[in-house]
């Protein structure tokens, strides 16, 4: 039978005094969760199975609440995911759902979310995002982004920037959003990453490639982890590693 294999984990880093991203496997979440261990879970290949990360905003309130209410409903969603229009509806109903959220509590005005994930069919994958969270293809080739970050370019003599360009929320009123969705084959040994940029900021994409070649998924997730740390850890970790089997 062939199968799904999905590594994760989630940090705060060194910086930030709590949690703000979340995640979704299939049925399961991690929301505000902390830990420095990978977790691997294994699912048979067929239906639907969405894997995502979501990044509530810093410096506006509610992150961690938009980000958990995002993977909470991608979740419930997950087995109606089974194609590009399906998951650009289900962004586009989060976006709604965040902004909803946030006009019921004024604490939580601004509010707002990146999202990056996968849905992963039986012959194809579905690589989606708003905002600059990142799924990667680990390919023989060279590591390939595969998302599309929501970002302007970054400044002369900077690597990456801390801006971006649309979100779910995040608005003090409700602003339409276009999700990136595409598809591609899928075949066995494809290997994928869905990250925050808690760990594309401080750790390049040629650092990345290197330890998905060097390692194995879980030893990878907190390899990829540990450089993150040791780069500063600025802000929250959360990586997911899926991988396709026979």
């Amino acid at each position: 039978m062939r199968y799904i294999t999905v590594t994760a984990l989630s940090h705060t880093g060194l910086i930030r005094e709590h949690n703000e991203d979340s995640a979704v496997i299939g049925p399961w979440t991690l929301c505000g969760t902390v830990t420095e261990n990978p977790q691997t879970l294994v699912f048979p290949l067929g239906k639907p199975l969405v894997v995502a990360v979501a990044d509530g905003i810093g410096g506006q309130p509610g992150g961690e609440v938009a980000s958990a209410l995002t993977v909470r409903q991608l979740a419930s969603f997950g087995p109606s995911l089974d194609c590009e229009d399906a998951v650009r509806d289900a962004l586009e109903i989060r976006n709604h759902a965040v902004y909803a959220a946030a006009d019921r509590d004024p604490a939580l005005r601004t509010m707002g979310t990146t999202v990056a994930g996968a849905v992963v069919l039986a012959d194809s994958l579905l690589v989606f995002n708003v905002g600059d969270s990142r799924v990667l293809d680990a390919a023989e080739d060279g590591l390939r982004r595969v998302s599309v970050d929501d970002s302007p370019p970054p400044a002369p003599g900077q690597r990456t920037t801390s801006v971006i360009t649309q979100a779910l929320g995040g608005a003090p009123r409700f602003s339409a959003v276009t999700p990136h969705v595409t598809s591609s084959p899928l075949a066995a040994g494809d290997r994928y990453l869905v990250c925050t940029d808690g760990l594309t900021d401080p750790v390049p994409e040629d650092a990345i490639d290197g330890l998905l070649r060097a390692h194995g998924d879980s030893r990878a997730a907190f390899e990829l982890w540990k450089s993150a740390i040791e780069a500063g850890g600025p802000d929250n970790i959360t990586l997911a590693l899926i991988g396709i089997g026979t």
